[in-house]
């Protein structure tokens, strides 16, 4: 179990709205601390009650915008999973503690400038990228946003709406920057989604054909969060055409998500 924060250092939230996407894929929304801040990509700490062994904390990317009244969360429910048991019972109503403090460095502001952002994310890995797509910040430092999101069975593809949404936002309407959503759809056949795992697509340009947007060292800033596997084998492949991840304060073209293993269990 991972250490508690302190007690001044959380504040007892609730449980707004939930929906289950699939049977193990779930979105919950909660209230919003008014003092509480983050950056888009960052994420929270998390603690449900847990009767035996007090309180269980975990982290998760925040879903929802920087300007919004209420926080929301993305998550799978891992069978056996100590989080997982306490978060497949949560009703309306219920508590929730939210750490203080907001984590993470995939934020825009860690990349180097560019002109084309690229969002790879595999499951509950999308959840950060709808908080960054929500930021008027990221429309109006890019000129080209691509949303990529691979998933095994096409029920996963969760806010397929909310993402269809995203550029007609009162905020962000005005705004020139152009978004491409490119669902993917490993395990069964989709209309309208491509069909392999993403560094397959990457490496035989399937991806950028999609996208109508090339993977250039120049232009394109790449984000990636989801499936450990598919973190190692787009670093090795961008890494391989001269990306690289920001260093000792010099930005790069590359940032990945690193709590993964860790969330949600």
């Amino acid at each position: 179990m991972d250490s508690a924060p302190a007690a001044e250092r959380f504040t007892a939230e609730t449980i707004l709205a939930l929906r289950y996407w699939t049977p193990s894929l779930l979105s919950f929304r909660t209230s919003r601390a008014p003092g509480f801040r983050f950056t888009p990509g960052h994420y929270a700490r998390l603690g449900l009650n847990d009767t035996n062994d007090g309180v269980v904390w975990r982290p998760f990317s925040v879903v929802s915008g920087a300007h919004d009244p209420h926080l929301e969360f993305f998550a799978v429910l891992v069978p056996g999973g100590d989080f997982s048991r306490l978060l497949s019972n949560i009703r309306l109503g219920d508590t929730i503690r939210v750490d203080k403090a907001s984590y993470g460095f995939m934020t825009i502001d860690q990349l180097a400038p560019g002109k084309d952002l690229w969002l790879l994310a595999s499951g509950t890995g999308l959840g950060p990228f709808l908080a960054i797509l929500r930021d008027p910040a990221t429309w109006q430092t890019y000129d080209n946003l691509v949303l990529v999101h691979s998933v095994r069975y096409a029920g996963e593809l969760a806010y397929r709406d909310e993402i269809a949404a995203i550029p007609h936002e009162p905020l962000l309407a005005a705004l020139p920057a152009k978004m491409r959503y490119v669902p993917v759809v490993t395990r069964e056949p989709w209309p309208g989604a491509l069909a392999a795992r993403i560094p397959q697509l990457v490496e035989d340009g399937r991806l950028e054909q999609a996208a109508g947007v090339k993977l250039d060292l120049q232009r394109s800033r790449i984000m990636v969060c989801g499936n450990p596997e598919m973190a190692r084998e787009l670093r090795g492949q961008l890494t391989a055409r001269g990306f690289r991840t920001t260093r000792r304060a010099v930005p790069g073209q590359l940032a990945f998500e690193n709590y993964w293993q860790s969330k949600p269990s």
